[in-house]
């Protein structure tokens, strides 16, 4: 489904549904609690490492989806028409799907401006931004940066500053709680950020392949080299031409890992594997992408370990 047809859809499934939702009852939620919603699981496991007890927090896309394509359901509706604040990863990552439950929802209190609309893109470290105009020739390039940018521990950090702030705003009274879960979450990921660069030491430099450009923050941090695409262009299914290039590319700069988001199909990456003796690892860009990536901390755990097994296997 494009991104046209997604949105045409959802805008017709937020007018028959946006009837039900506001005749339906409201969820049960913890008496003075703040109710968040957000567009992934990644910024929910932020936003609850920040709110901790004094939040209830729901994502919208699960992890193992690909975020760019959320099919739309009624009970998005109501989520949405009860949040007291909705976290999105902004950069129109979600522009196929969520503008048209923002607008249908029926609450004022998270539409664009409001108090309760935060776009966590403002406090990231923002990489591939369009120097030239954006054409849809260039397939699902995102004219105003690549929206992966949580998976960069530093941004992470940035952005549950940003939520802590918000917070904040909206219960002075508990702005000691959420300052001291803020410092809490600062001390355990700047520990956990040395072990992982650590453990990542001997891969700086290491030339690698990705499916999707889901991989431009964690490649920068973590000192490896994306060279190359299974994708043509980002959101463009790989040809017989490209899939040729791509091998030819990897045997001349004997590239031996592919990674590969888990909403993909393996096919070709593993036809790619075979020609260039290289292995194909489903790595995670969401919390959530397995069940025991249970939070931010989880999910990096997850991924270098993966890297690191892949990296020494084929030494």
């Amino acid at each position: 489904m494009t991104q046209r047809s997604s949105r045409l859809y959802v805008l017709a499934l937020a007018a028959a549904a946006v009837v039900t939702a506001a005749g339906s009852a409201a969820p049960a939620r913890a008496a003075g609690k703040l109710y968040i919603v957000t567009s992934t699981t990644d910024l929910a496991a932020l936003a609850q490492e920040v709110g901790g007890d004094r939040v209830e927090v729901e994502s919208i896309a699960r992890g193992y989806q690909d975020p760019h394509f959320v099919e739309a359901k009624p009970s998005f509706l109501l989520k949405l028409k009860h949040a007291d604040l909705l976290i999105m990863v902004g950069l129109q990552l979600e522009i196929g799907w969520l503008p048209p439950l923002i607008t249908q929802c029926g609450n004022p209190k998270i539409q664009p401006a409001a108090p309760g609309y935060l776009d966590a893109s403002q406090f990231a470290e923002i990489l591939e931004i369009p120097t030239t105009q954006v054409t849809r020739a260039m397939g699902d390039v995102h004219p105003l940066g690549n929206p992966h940018y949580w998976l960069d521990p530093e941004n992470g950090l940035r952005i549950a500053r940003g939520i802590e702030q918000k917070l904040s705003e909206m219960r002075p009274n508990d702005a000691a709680y959420f300052a001291q879960r803020y410092e809490s979450f600062r001390q355990r990921l700047e520990n956990e950020d040395k072990k992982w660069l650590e453990e990542m030491k001997p891969l700086r430099g290491l030339k690698v392949v990705t499916y999707h450009r889901s991989w431009p923050n964690f490649a920068k941090h973590f000192g490896i080299e994306v060279v190359g695409y299974v994708e043509p262009r980002p959101g463009i299914p790989p040809s017989p031409a490209h899939t040729v290039e791509l091998i030819q590319l990897m045997k001349r700069e004997k590239v031996k890992l592919i990674l590969v988001e888990p909403y993909f199909d393996l096919k070709t990456p593993n036809a790619i594997a075979r020609e260039t003796g290289a292995q194909v690892i489903v790595l995670l860009p969401s919390v959530g992408g397995e069940k025991e990536v249970t939070d931010y901390f989880k999910l990096f755990d997850y991924d270098i370990a993966l890297l690191t097994k892949a990296f020494a296997a084929t030494r």
